[in-house]
């Protein structure tokens, strides 16, 4: 068994780097939004396939609902209307916008607050337990697989507009170059 400060010191390097891969999740959707209209945004390759702005509005109510007093109530709120989640609408990019950064933000009160401690605790999604690391490690697969989709979406509707949010093609090798210089200095 660790040591109680080596178990906090884990634990808090747990919350740390889930936390850091949230916000990483979060500026490259936020770069890929950008690069497009709110028209864009609103656009579905079918009538069965979301589009990024019903893959946001989902988001956001799965983070208000999963986030919102997190470790005192059911992760799935009564309130939540997840059905509606995927009808789009919204007036404006505004709006949309809002309700984005609102899911995002009680994400990062939240995990901002935990502590070790709360991470060898026991909460609800849908009246099962569920460990809070395993809800951590759930919604960072839930948000990247809807993540990918919108980025995605974004890409197809910026067309020849996009600006690339990783290494480019080819690009792997200055990328080495530029870290191999950086280690040098």
């Amino acid at each position: 068994m660790p040591e109680p400060d080596t178990h906090d010191a884990l634990g808090q390097l747990v919350i740390d780097a889930a936390t850091d891969m949230f916000r990483s999740q979060k500026r490259m959707a936020d770069r890929a939004i950008e690069q497009v209209t709110f028209e864009q945004l609103r656009w579905q390759p079918d009538p069965d396939t979301n589009s990024a702005a019903i893959i946001i509005k989902h988001l956001a109510g799965s983070m208000r609902s999963r986030w919102s007093d997190f470790l005192t109530s059911d992760g799935e709120k009564p309130w939540r209307d997840r059905d509606d989640e995927f009808v789009d609408r919204y007036k404006d990019e505004k709006e949309l916008l809002r309700d984005w950064e609102a899911g995002w933000s009680i994400l990062f009160k939240t995990m901002e607050s935990l502590t070790p401690a709360d991470l060898t605790k026991t909460v609800m999604i849908r009246d099962e337990p569920e460990s809070v690391v395993g809800v951590i490690n759930r919604q960072l697969a839930h948000y990247g697989y809807h993540l990918g989709q919108l980025v995605w979406l974004c890409r197809w509707q910026a067309g020849d507009n996009w600006s690339i949010l990783t290494v480019p093609k080819g690009g792997a090798t200055t990328l080495t170059d530029k870290e191999d210089d950086a280690g040098e200095e």
